[in-house]
């Protein structure tokens, strides 16, 4: 018998591994689980297969409770909600394997060449990231809140048992702010205070000037003063969902009057944030052009033949590297990076 033939005991652990991984995407997966992911399959075609009946039938108990699929930045909580948890029970007998474990949302990666077959050997693990720029943070605080933070972006947390207070020193982030009337949420950047009970919402600072955008509930957003008893004032009494404002950082300049926004222009300033991209028989250029939309780190490809390649593929945003390295192990390409801002996809000669 030949020693690589598959026995029952590697199927079923293959099978346990690909209900495993099929959870752990309906959580989310961060960005090192991502890479994980990719390696384990990429190894072996069985993998590959494994993952692909699992998750069909997981997307098919999703149908049959009726449920609508979603993706946002923040991972949603009511994801393992109980009224979802009473539908897993009822299933338990039905997919053993696909219920054995319970966790994660973001991301994971599956690509597929038209006319790709089984790889007649496992393919070497890709090497270690090289991460070309800072990574953007997801952080949660000690209230429940969500924090994301730009890539190079600094935040202190400075809670107390009256208030829920952070400094942004530099940068950018979108907060998700747990509702607590008792203690309210405070963002201090440059002096500017955005105040929330529970909402969601983006904070940029920036040289000449702090831009919040508002995307659910209502903040108030003050400017210091030092002619006011308490020291601030009331710069823009109040911001709603779709409104943004820019309050200058130099002393006695007049506030822009509050801008509704477009859900375009809103895309637009949040596009930093991390997202699911999910394509079905795309171009490679088409792949390309979305993760240079939204990451500084430009992936081009070196060959006009590359462009008309089409895959499937559902990935981060954020996550170019884990990306590039699945090209290279999968489909045979190499990435020539030109310097910390560029890479360069060549098919291997």
């Amino acid at each position: 018998m030949n020693d690589e033939t598959p026995t029952p005991a590697d199927d079923d652990a293959v099978a346990r591994d690909a209900a495993h991984w099929v959870l752990r995407q309906d959580r989310g997966l961060t960005a090192a689980e991502q890479d994980a992911f990719s390696q384990w399959l990429a190894g072996r075609a069985e993998h590959r297969a494994a993952w692909a009946d699992h998750r069909r039938g997981w997307e098919e108990l999703d149908r049959l409770a009726g449920l609508q699929s979603s993706v946002c930045a923040v991972p949603d909580p009511d994801l393992l909600a109980p009224r979802r948890g009473v539908f897993f029970r009822r299933c338990l007998r039905f997919a053993p394997l696909a219920l054995a474990a319970a966790a994660a949302l973001a991301i994971g990666i599956f690509l597929r060449a038209p006319g790709a077959g089984p790889r007649a050997a496992p393919i070497p693990a890709p090497p270690p990231p090289r991460p070309a720029v800072a990574q953007i943070e997801q952080r949660a605080l000690p209230d429940g809140s969500v924090v994301q933070l730009n890539r190079g972006s600094v935040l202190a947390v400075e809670f107390t048992p009256t208030e829920r207070r952070v400094r942004l020193v530099c940068g950018e982030a979108s907060f998700t702010v747990a509702k607590n009337p008792a203690r309210p949420f405070i963002v201090v950047a440059h002096g500017v205070q955005v105040k929330a009970v529970g909402t969601v919402f983006n904070v940029r600072l920036g040289s000449a000037a702090v831009e919040v955008l508002v995307t659910e509930g209502k903040v108030r957003v003050d400017h210091p003063d030092e002619h006011s008893p308490t020291g601030m004032s009331a710069a823009v009494p109040l911001l709603a969902a779709g409104e943004n404002a820019v309050v200058p950082l130099a002393p006695a300049t007049p506030v822009p009057p509050i801008a509704a926004l477009s859900t375009n222009q809103i895309e637009e300033r949040l596009a930093w944030q991390p997202r699911l991209l999910d394509f079905a028989e795309a171009p490679l250029a088409d792949i390309a052009a979305e993760f240079n939309r939204h990451n500084s780190v430009r992936l081009t490809l070196g060959e006009p033949a590359l462009e008309a390649l089409r895959l499937s593929a559902s990935f981060r945003s954020d996550n170019v590297e884990g990306f590039v390295r699945l090209m290279e192990s999968d489909f045979g390409m190499i990435a020539e990076r030109r310097d910390e801002a560029t890479i360069v996809l060549h098919r291997a000669r």
